[in-house]
């Protein structure tokens, strides 16, 4: 099976794990940023918290002392006068309880003017100054509490507390009540309750950042998976599940360098082209669910049929890539050949037997080209040399490609030039008279386009048809040759000529009942008896499709309009299916033709090719009669027409007119011979 390069990893894939986890650990890091800082502010603000809370304590308990002790013991005391020894008594004891149960750690009580009016201990050192904004505060009936460090007299941290001391007998503040309470077990008790509050809080932050990191990785991942799936979407084609166009030049460049650089170490391969024939007939008559049916067939046998390490891809539409690598002309070419002959085999879409026919463009590099583009313009140039030419699977060789034939690019500009040439009436026909084999007169001619180029003169059919049909250039075209015939027909009629026209009609003609109508709407409206128009049609464009063209042959014939099968014993028509179809005439190929004078098992095919024609009730015509030895044979052999250049080559009906064309017996135009095998339209 073909790399997995269709399926499996495409080019970075592993990188891209490796950014999805760099990626998960920055996610995860910057994750970690802000869950600490909020871990910090929360414990800053339960230490903070804690610290208030002391405060507010002391505040409280402040209050608490100045209204149940110190204010009653004071009675209506006068600070700056003094106090009573009894004042002194109920105000110690009321201190030293508090003390003893360690509720205070000092009391002293201050005058407006600063100094101690009573102090627990006696002592009036480290009082607050008078001038202090606290001091002040509580003169003015404020309450001041703050923690101190270190204090006189007292081991540990305090809080401190000013505020005013307001007796019940006046209702005035009369001083300043400086009150020291504990700090230490309220401190311990803080700190206890901060570090439950940070256990809670760690666990909380630690849940919040594994939820976090969590949903990183889950993200991380799912982003990794949608990019990977998004550069799959970019690289694959999602019909067939192969690599598309951007892959397959990726590829084809890693192998063109790996080959340039380490020759040695890489051979080198073959870069193939392959296109399906017919395709488009797939489309318009089964519909375009069965088209996407066959190009899915077409990929898994293209990937069935190929080697592990080669590359399969669809580039559009019925195109498809290959890359070999490693591979040697003559293992390409056989390995081709077998690819080919198993994709050939026939499948069935819709209760439709398909067989898949295709052509195979190589190109080997690094010694055809050097480059990825270069390589597509000679493959595509060989491939297309294989559509018009006998063998399917065709190798590049430099000024191999057919005279005149456009590949790659040039048929990009020869498609837009075909386009302008037909918007601006470029196209001329010549025809080449089609004499009856018993009387020697000219009984039809048929209508060979070619193209007025403005630069490169009178083309041949050669040189553009085949880009015409690979395109849908070719029902324009078509259609432009029989308004111009028949009209030319109008012409030489007025003019005293009684030959009918034939016209050939390419595959893309057959596939829609729209070309039937067409054509019956130019005889309408020209006036023209149905009888006088005869069409052509190759074995091969009837063979693709035998049930859709006879469909559109017979609609043709019920309106009287002759039709011929042309090309007879080069294409595919099986007797069965000539058998079913309306045809008028079978033109028997060149091929049979030339060497009829000196070869045997020509003459036994033409000879019976004509008596099973005449058996149908077919005429039947001899193209490619150059000798009159052969034109003699013929007409023994009960021919009923004979075309070629013993009696003419491909004139403008005007100058067909003029030339005696039954006094040129034998007549040969060996410059021109390169003519007679033209493609027609």
């Amino acid at each position: 099976m073909a790399s997995t390069v269709r399926f499996g990893r495409t080019p970075g894939s592993g990188r891209g794990r490796h950014r999805g986890a760099r990626l998960f650990l920055v996610y995860a890091a910057a994750s970690l940023v802000p869950v600490s800082i909020l871990g910090l502010a929360l414990t800053r603000g339960y230490h903070d918290g804690g610290r208030t809370q002391a405060l507010d304590q002391g505040r409280a308990q402040a209050a608490v002392i100045e209204q149940m002790a110190v204010a009653p013991a004071l009675g209506g005391a006068d600070l700056s006068k003094g106090l009573t020894r009894g004042q002194r008594e109920r105000l110690q004891s009321a201190t030293d309880l508090a003390i003893f149960h360690g509720s205070v750690s000092r009391l002293r009580l201050l005058t407006f003017e600063g100094t101690v009016a009573f102090s627990d201990d006696g002592g009036v050192l480290g009082s607050v100054a008078r001038d202090d904004l606290s001091f002040r505060a509580a003169m003015g009936g404020g309450v001041d509490a703050r923690i101190v460090s270190v204090e006189p007299g007292l081991t540990g941290r305090s809080i401190r507390v000013l505020q005013p001391v307001i007796p019940e007998a006046s209702g005035r503040a009369i001083g300043v009540l400086e009150v020291f309470l504990p700090y230490d077990e309220i401190a311990a008790q803080v700190a206890a309750d901060t570090r439950k509050a940070i256990i809670r809080l760690a666990l909380g932050l630690m849940s919040l950042y594994a939820v976090l990191a969590l949903i990183s990785y889950v993200t991380t991942r799912a982003l990794h998976r949608f990019a990977a799936d998004n550069e799959r979407q970019a690289l694959h084609d999602p019909l067939t599940g192969l690599a598309n166009r951007e892959l397959f030049r990726r590829v084809a460049e890693q192998a063109l360098n790996r080959a340039l650089l380490r020759p040695e170490s890489s051979p080198g391969g073959a870069l193939v082209l392959v296109d399906l024939d017919h395709f488009k007939e797939v489309n318009d008559n089964l519909g375009h669910h069965a088209g996407d049916r066959l190009l899915q067939i077409v990929a898994q046998r293209l990937s069935d049929s190929l080697r592990t390490d080669d590359t399969v891809a669809r580039l559009g539409g019925d195109e498809f890539g290959i890359i070999l690598p490693g591979s040697q002309r003559d293992e390409t070419v056989e390995l081709l050949a077998r690819v080919r002959r198993e994709l050939s085999e026939p499948v069935t879409i819709d209760h439709v037997t398909l067989s898949v026919e295709a052509c195979f463009g190589v190109c080997f590099f690094p010694d055809d080209a050097t480059t990825v583009e270069g390589l597509l313009q000679h493959a595509d140039a060989a491939m297309y040399r294989g559509k018009n030419g006998p063998d399917g699977v065709v190798v590049y060789a430099e000024g191999a490609t057919d005279a005149g034939a456009a590949s790659g690019v040039d048929a990009l500009v020869m498609q837009g030039e075909l386009r302008h040439a037909l918007a601006h009436d470029q196209f001329v026909l010549h025809y080449q008279p089609k004499l009856d084999m018993r009387t020697g007169r000219v009984s039809g001619v048929e209508a060979l386009v070619r193209w007025q180029h403005p630069e490169r003169g009178l083309l041949p059919p050669v040189a553009f048809l085949p880009v015409a049909e690979r395109t849908e250039l070719i029902v324009p075209l078509t259609e432009w040759v029989v308004r111009r015939a028949v009209d030319d027909l109008v012409a030489w009629t007025a003019a005293g000529f009684d030959w009918h026209v034939s016209v050939n009609v390419s595959a893309r003609n057959l596939s829609s009942l729209v070309f039937a109508d067409t054509v019956i709407d130019v005889l309408e409206s020209r006036g023209v008896r149905p009888h006088q128009l005869c069409l052509e049609v190759t074995e091969t464009a009837m063979a693709f499709d035998n049930q859709v063209a006879a469909s559109v042959v017979a609609a043709l014939s019920d309106h009287g309009i002759p039709m011929s099968l042309d090309d007879f014993g080069v294409g595919y028509t099986a007797i069965a299916q000539l058998r079913d179809l309306a045809m008028s005439e079978i033109k028997i190929d060149r091929l049979f033709i030339t060497g009829l004078d000196d070869n045997e098992q020509d003459r036994a095919i033409v000879g019976s090719v004509i008596d099973l024609a005449h058996s149908l009730g077919s005429t039947v015509t001899a193209e490619g009669v150059e000798t009159e030895a052969v034109a003699d044979w013929l007409r023994s052999a009960g021919c009923d027409h004979g075309q070629g250049y013993l009696w003419s080559r491909p004139l403008p009906w005007t100058e067909l007119a003029l030339a005696d064309v039954t006094d040129h017996r034998g007549h040969q135009d060996h410059q021109d011979h390169q003519d007679h095998r033209e493609a027609t339209v």
